[in-house]
């Protein structure tokens, strides 16, 4: 009698550890407000935008942002565009990878990074915040640099000084008319990263 008890917590607590294995929080990175909506720095917002509705889910206004929940190939993937303002993306993070239970390894972060040209994809284990603050935050938050992180270039074509207008301006022509190609695959590697893994994801999506 006490094995099969014993058979049966190890069962459930088994279950317990594949279910926790297969919740990913993918967080795209941008600032809330109608005039950041379409900018270059809110590429990660824009990300979960068009997977959401290509999938048709719904954003549901939560504690420190917005969530939908996508459920694919018996994985949930709880997709979050943090309300604090980048330079806070941190605490958002934080919330809700502890109230989910989502391992460190789960989580996906979207950001814009200068030092890519427009649309060039780069995904990383780990690494420094390159100088973007929402990174920076994150990782003072989580007291790590040890979580996945998902670079979409936005590229540097800026003069001395306008670095701050050119990351808060909208896409020019050519690069909207690239955008949705973009996008579309950008919800490919969202997909990838819970499914085929970090390694396959890279190697699959990398430079491309």
């Amino acid at each position: 009698m006490i094995k099969w008890i014993q058979n049966l917590f190890s069962s459930a607590k088994t279950e317990e550890n594949i279910d926790y294995m297969k919740k990913y929080l993918i967080v795209g990175l941008g600032n809330i407000g109608a005039e950041y909506v379409n900018t270059r720095h809110n590429i990660g917002f824009k990300v979960l935008d068009f997977l959401a509705k290509k999938e048709s889910l719904s954003f549901e206004t939560v504690k420190l942002g917005a969530l939908a929940e996508y459920k694919f190939k018996g994985r949930t993937f709880f997709l979050l565009k943090p309300n604090t303002y980048m330079n806070l993306s941190g605490k958002a993070v934080k919330y809700w990878m502890d109230k989910e239970n989502i391992p460190l390894e789960n989580i996906l972060v979207i950001t814009d990074d200068l030092n890519l040209s427009f649309g060039t994809i780069r995904i990383k284990p780990k690494g420094s915040d390159g100088g973007h603050n929402g990174l920076k935050n994150i990782n003072l938050v989580l007291n790590t640099q040890n979580y996945t992180r998902f670079r979409f270039g936005i590229s540097d074509q800026f003069k001395k000084g306008q670095q701050v207008d050119y990351v808060l301006g909208d896409w020019d022509e050519e690069e909207k008319a690239k955008l949705p190609e973009r996008l579309e695959m950008s919800s490919e590697i969202i997909k990838s990263f819970g499914t085929a893994g970090l390694e396959n994801t890279m190697t699959s999506f990398n430079g491309k």
